[in-house]
Parts: C-alpha cells; sequence; structure tokens
C-alpha cells in the first residue's frame, strides 16, 4: 500500500478494490484504518461492485461465480468501522476534537457514483444525473464523489459529469475531490462566474497545477492557504438561510468564514472525546482501489466577517438581456431553485477540483504505475470547546490527500 503523508483529515474518493471482493476490501480498509489521522472520509466507487447491493445481487456472478462475496458482510466491514466515516451519497459534519489538532469544523458530502459505463458499480444514466446531484447540501464545505466534473481533471476527455459541474456552481464549495479517470490525476483551480445576472453554470476560467512532485522526493503539495498570498476565493458563506442568530468570525483582510448557530449546536451535541465528532444527515438506501483518496492538510490563520447578501435575481431582467444580445450567445436565466443557490453566498467564488488517482492508469493496463498522493493546505474555521461555540482565535490544520 501506498505510505502516506501526515496529515488531519484522509479521504478516499472510491476504488478501494479491483472487484469488491471481500479479502480486497478488509485489506484497504486495515490500511486506512491504520494510517494516523484524525478523521478518514470515505466513498465507494464503481470496482467496489459489492458496496453496490442491487448491482451485485443482479450482475454479482459475472464476477464471482466460484466465489460468491456477501455484499452484507462487505458494507459492515466499512459501516462498523471505529475510525472511517462511511459516506453513501450523504452527508455529515466533521468536528475534529483532538487536543493537538486543528480544532477544524466543515462539512462533507461524500458519494460513489459515476456515469454508467459498462458493467459497473453505482453507475445512473444521463437522464438521472441532476436529480442525482441536486441532493449536494449547499453549504457543504468539501465534496468527495467517485467521479470527476466534466472538463474539470478528466484528462480532458469531456468524460466528466456534466450535471456535476453545474452542481459545483450552485454549491461552490472550497474542494471538490475525485478520482475515477486515473489519467485525469491533478488540480484545478475553478473560479466561478457570477457576475452575470440571472445566468447559471458559468466559469471565469481555471487554473492548472504544477506538480511540485515530479521528479523528486519532494511530496506532490497545493497550497490554497494565505501563507502564500494566494488563498483559495472561498469563504464559505451559508446563505441567507444562516443569518438568523448567526455565529460569525471577527474581521481580517480575509473573506468571511461563518457557521450558524444550528451548525454549532450540532456539532457539540457530539462526544467530548478525542475522536473526531461526526454528524450525519441524509442517508439514502445503504448500497454500498485501487485507492482514490485524499488526506487534506488545512493551516487554519483565518478570521473573517459577516458576509453581505447580494441576490443576483434581484438584477434586472433588462440587464440581463442587453448582456445577453450583446453577447451573442444563449444563457439558461435563473430559477427559483438557483436564486437560492446566489443569495447570501456570493463569497462562495472558487473550488479546487484534485484528482488524487494514485494509480496512474485505468484498470487492466500494464504495468502498474503509482502516483504520488496529493497533499492539500486549505484554510478553514476553528471552534473553541467552550461556552461560546466559536471564537475569534485561529490555530493551524492540515489537510492531507491519497487515491
Amino acid at each position: 500500500m501506498t505510505k502516506l503523508p501526515k496529515g488531519d483529515v484522509l479521504i478516499h474518493a472510491g476504488d478501494l478494490t479491483n472487484q469488491g471482493s471481500l479479502s480486497e476490501l478488509r485489506k484497504s480498509i486495515d490500511w486506512i484504518e491504520t494510517a494516523d489521522f484524525e478523521a478518514k472520509i470515505v466513498v465507494a466507487g464503481n470496482h467496489d461492485i459489492t458496496l453496490d447491493a442491487d448491482f451485485y445481487n443482479e450482475h454479482g456472478r459475472y464476477f464471482h461465480n466460484q466465489h460468491p462475496q456477501d455484499p452484507g458482510a462487505c458494507h459492515d466491514l466499512l459501516s462498523n468501522s471505529p475510525s472511517i466515516t462511511y459516506l453513501n451519497h450523504q452527508a455529515a459534519t466533521i468536528l475534529l476534537r483532538s487536543p493537538t489538532g486543528p480544532h477544524t469544523f466543515f462539512k462533507v458530502f461524500g458519494s460513489p457514483y459515476s456515469p454508467a459505463h459498462g458493467l459497473w458499480a453505482f453507475g445512473y444514466p444521463p437522464d438521472k444525473a441532476t436529480k442525482l446531484w441536486a441532493a449536494i447540501p449547499l453549504d457543504s464545505d468539501v465534496v468527495v464523489t467517485h467521479t470527476p466534473p466534466k472538463n474539470h481533471c478528466d484528462n480532458g476527455t469531456g468524460k466528466g459529469c456534466e450535471a456535476l459541474r453545474r452542481a459545483l456552481w450552485r454549491v461552490r464549495p472550497s474542494m471538490a475531490v475525485c478520482g475515477h479517470i486515473h489519467e485525469g490525476r491533478g488540480v484545478q483551480r475553478v473560479r466561478w462566474n457570477l457576475g452575470l445576472p440571472c445566468v447559471q453554470y458559468m466559469e471565469e476560467g481555471s487554473e492548472l497545477w504544477t506538480d511540485p512532485g515530479i521528479g523528486n522526493k519532494k511530496q506532490s503539495t497545493v497550497d490554497l492557504t494565505s501563507k502564500d498570498g494566494n488563498p483559495i476565493d472561498n469563504n464559505g458563506s451559508r446563505g441567507r438561510q444562516s443569518y438568523s442568530n448567526q455565529v460569525s468570525f471577527s474581521d481580517s483582510p480575509m473573506p468571511s468564514y461563518s457557521f450558524s448557530q444550528a451548525d454549532a449546536e450540532e456539532a457539540f451535541s457530539m462526544p467530548t472525546d478525542k475522536s473526531p465528532s461526526v454528524s450525519r444527515e441524509t442517508s439514502p438506501t445503504e448500497q454500498s482501489s485501487r485507492s482514490t483518496s485524499q488526506s487534506f492538510r488545512s493551516r487554519l490563520g483565518r478570521k473573517s466577517r459577516s458576509a453581505i447578501i447580494r441576490g443576483l435575481a434581484e438584477r434586472s431582467a433588462a440587464q440581463f438581456e442587453e448582456q445577453r444580445t450583446s453577447s451573442g450567445e444563449e444563457f439558461s436565466r435563473l430559477d427559483e431553485h438557483d436564486v437560492e443557490a446566489l443569495s447570501g453566498r456570493m463569497g462562495r467564488k472558487e473550488t479546487c477540483v484534485i484528482n488524487a488517482a494514485i494509480m496512474a492508469a485505468s484498470w487492466g493496463q500494464s504495468p502498474k504505475r503509482f502516483n504520488k498522493p496529493i497533499v492539500v493546505d486549505i484554510d478553514l474555521p476553528v471552534w473553541e470547546d467552550a461556552p461560546v461555540p466559536f471564537d475569534s482565535s485561529s490555530a493551524g490544520q492540515s489537510l492531507g490527500s491519497a487515491i
């Protein structure tokens, strides 16, 4: 198994196995459980066929005709793990509590699904994609999907999912972690275009990452913190629904990053031991690599101020028509669903998309080649275990990554 760098949170974005056997899965889980991270977030992938019970009950004989596997036993390995947060198209709130850790609080959504291609698990047809990805909560800070979004970390093939890309425009998390397309390993900082009134899904552009770990012994590090003067432009604002009874950080040159009182109460209802607190949210039917994982390091040094509510939907239709006509392009107008995605959330301007595939080539290709794990330094908010859920102090955190 690949040696992982140090970090606070490990994210695995699917394909724990080649063909979903219990022995393969146990080996990967043992590796993850023994890794030295305070929190470990895992989703399945299309090769983890036994974690998709419906798929395996119908097609498992084509893979394990001589030695049928037990999907329930495979699922239990993950769901009963004392240290792994297994997400099956659902969200969780992670609160890091280690006395020596960063004391970070963030919300993560994780999903095993990818566009259907061949006889593999967790596939969905194009006509189901929009509804599937509409399940991502708008207040997600990190999104983990097995598939990449279209045209971002999909090896320039366009085989990523367009519906996921559009969902990421709506949510605009600080990070979107993926795998699946092994040759697409890399990082892109996507800047969303929020300046056109009543227009959906636009991008201003994206910035490709140069891997500092190629051909040497350095780590493959992505720095999204303020220390290099180019932090991710995303303040994590929660939207208008969070402004009642809101707790936010104090003023600083950095943009705002705030959490609602409800978020704080949810997090602080967890046990107060050294283990990370995990609060799972919606849980659809539980179905459940070559490793696709991501550990990310976050050095927190930021305070923030309350966000300014600005809704694009309030801009005039006449202004929209003027821009649309002058550009000669056809844009779709905002509907009520997307107004919600923008109102009070204009500080979410960038998303860093990370395909951290460890396997350098797709399954079945020889010889096997491996990439280094990708380590991401990112600024995240800090909580303090005190009568007031959050205070204005700051601390460092490390989020690292390996797939």
